[in-house]
């Protein structure tokens, strides 16, 4: 008998990745979490039935969320990470030396011991002595934190259920003021492609654009996620994702990843004309 994993990505597309076991299934205080075996995408990480990260491809998303901003800001010492309980982020940012102190908060504890046990290949640096875990609502915690930080990467679940209020104008709002003057901000802003996902992303671009002189959206191709076409975005009090893209700088710290270059940085923000249109009226 065949096992099968499978993701509704819309009423009428349902995605699905044969597994070959379950290496664990709980009902945490916040969420569902299951890990499965693939012999297609290796452990799969899934919560309240939705994927969210595989051995596979992971490494697309951890590496375009992190180092785009660390490739423009010139001195990034403090970073805020929401979410990331998968550890890929955590992995990602910790490659810097330069990087001083790392706060990460996480509704769930559970999903970061889950993903030690299970995980090893994206929670691998939960021991670096830079990094801080507070297990708590980000929402509520970022309404404390005022000028204290030069990066902020929200990697949240999509925006329902326990990632809800990290897509609502509040937070958006205190994430301008936890940061420094030329602070940024990267969120990852779901799928331009069904319309549903379209949607959520427009209504957070229009709410990041309120709070945030400089918004830009980037693109990236994770097999995955719904419709393979993902977006990121870019927020900044200063600093702009291409004109202040330092090249030279990032590609002289010898950083090998396996989907980033600071080449594909540029041509990420070249989004189709769908992905324009979608947004241009909340510019």
């Amino acid at each position: 008998m065949e096992l099968w994993f499978t993701e509704s990505h819309t009423p009428n597309v349902k995605f699905s990745i044969r597994v070959d076991r379950q290496f664990y299934s709980s009902q945490s205080e916040f969420q569902r979490i299951d890990v499965f075996e693939s012999p297609e995408f290796g452990r799969i990480l899934v919560l309240d039935g939705y994927l969210m990260m595989t051995e596979k491809d992971e490494f697309i998303y951890h590496e375009m969320i992190t180092h785009v901003p660390m490739a423009v800001h010139p001195n990034v010492k403090s970073v805020l990470v929401i979410g990331a309980g998968d550890g890929g982020v955590i992995r990602e940012l910790t490659r810097y030396p330069e990087i001083e102190h790392i706060d990460m908060v996480e509704i769930d504890e559970e999903v970061v011991e889950v993903s030690k046990k299970y995980l090893p290949q994206t929670a691998c640096a939960f021991d670096d002595p830079r990094l801080h875990i507070f297990y708590e609502d980000g929402l509520k915690y970022i309404r404390s934190a005022h000028d204290k930080y030069d990066l902020i990467i929200v990697d949240s679940t999509d925006p329902f259920g326990p990632g809800e209020g990290l897509f609502t104008r509040e937070f958006y709002g205190n994430c301008y003021k936890a940061l420094h003057e030329d602070g940024i901000l990267i969120n990852q802003h779901e799928s331009p492609f069904y319309e549903e996902d379209a949607m959520a992303c427009q209504r957070a671009h229009k709410r990041i654009v309120e709070s945030f002189p400089l918004s830009r959206v980037y693109q990236v191709h994770i097999p995955t996620y719904p419709s393979g076409h993902w977006l990121f975005g870019f927020s900044s009090k200063k600093y702009h994702p291409l004109k202040d893209l330092d090249e030279a700088r990032w590609n002289a710290r010898g950083l090998k990843c396996r989907y980033y270059t600071t080449t594909l940085h540029r041509g990420s923000f070249y989004v189709p004309a769908y992905v324009e249109e979608l947004l241009e009226d909340v510019e």
